[in-house]
């Protein structure tokens, strides 16, 4: 994932609501979120990159789900280093809980070319980068990662929160206005860019919460979100280089039923 908000314990019927874009070169494959049958993804809902093996995001059947996101850091990149989308399916099937599972990974961050990792279940997340030192329990309310540390106040992390802000204080059911706000493909003014060491034309496309080019973009949206009753829904919208949707699957189903013991 590229960009993500975190609604956690702050909706009237959502404890947990993830919004989230994923934005990947055009020609790397992938295949959209589906029910996994072998390991490291069996009993998980999860898209698929064909060429790693990784993943973005996913999310068991008893609501316990991670994700990762790239650090920008023009400046340091391994091209050995292993996929960071490894790290999604690993967290999710330690027996332990997902805060002490996090733990682990710190120990061996230097491995991994910048990763911001999160991962929880609809009572709780917990944030680890190894890009900082340590590992933050995310506190209620609404909280936003991209590329850089927790909360890093981009232009498209700030006007992102700020939609699903609004739309956790109507207290709406209805799903499709954080798709909205997950489309936005308005660029920021260059005065707000953050410098990561790209060059600027770079920093002007990854700046709009939607990205659109022939290249590189936002090739999916997902919701999750997890009612106080345990059920969960899951929604992944899939889009080609104009930004134009190419397909959309949905699953629904009782994290209690399935919660692990």
């Amino acid at each position: 994932m590229c960009l993500v908000v975190v609604a956690l314990a702050a909706h009237p019927h959502y404890p947990l609501v993830v919004a989230a874009n994923r934005d990947e070169f055009h020609a790397r494959a992938a295949l959209p979120a589906h029910w996994g049958e072998r390991s490291p993804y069996a009993g998980t809902l999860a898209g698929r990159d064909t060429v790693a093996g990784g993943t973005w995001m996913g999310v068991r059947r008893d609501g316990r789900w991670a994700l990762v996101t790239n650090v920008r850091d023009g400046h340091r990149n391994d091209s050995e280093a292993p996929s960071r989308g490894e790290l999604v399916p690993a967290v999710l099937n330690a027996p332990s809980a997902p805060s002490l599972a996090l733990a682990t990974f710190m120990r061996q961050a230097d491995r991994y070319n910048g990763y911001n990792l999160l991962a929880g279940d609809a009572d709780s997340a917990t944030w680890i980068s190894n890009r900082a030192p340590e590992a933050q329990p995310l506190a209620q309310g609404i909280h936003g990662l991209s590329n850089a540390r927790l909360d890093t106040p981009w232009p498209k992390l700030t006007r992102t929160k700020a939609a699903v802000s609004a739309w956790v204080t109507r207290g709406d059911d209805d799903l499709s206005p954080l798709f909205d706000a997950l489309a936005n493909r308005i660029c920021a003014p260059d005065e707000e860019l953050p410098a990561t060491g790209v060059p600027l034309e770079w920093e002007r496309l990854l700046s709009a919460p939607f990205i659109v080019s022939e290249d590189y973009g936002t090739r999916c949206s997902t919701v999750l979100a997890i009612t106080r009753n345990g059920d969960a829904r899951f929604v992944e919208r899939s889009f080609d280089l104009r930004g134009n949707a190419t397909g959309e699957v949905e699953f629904q189903f009782g994290t209690r039923r399935g919660r692990a013991r």
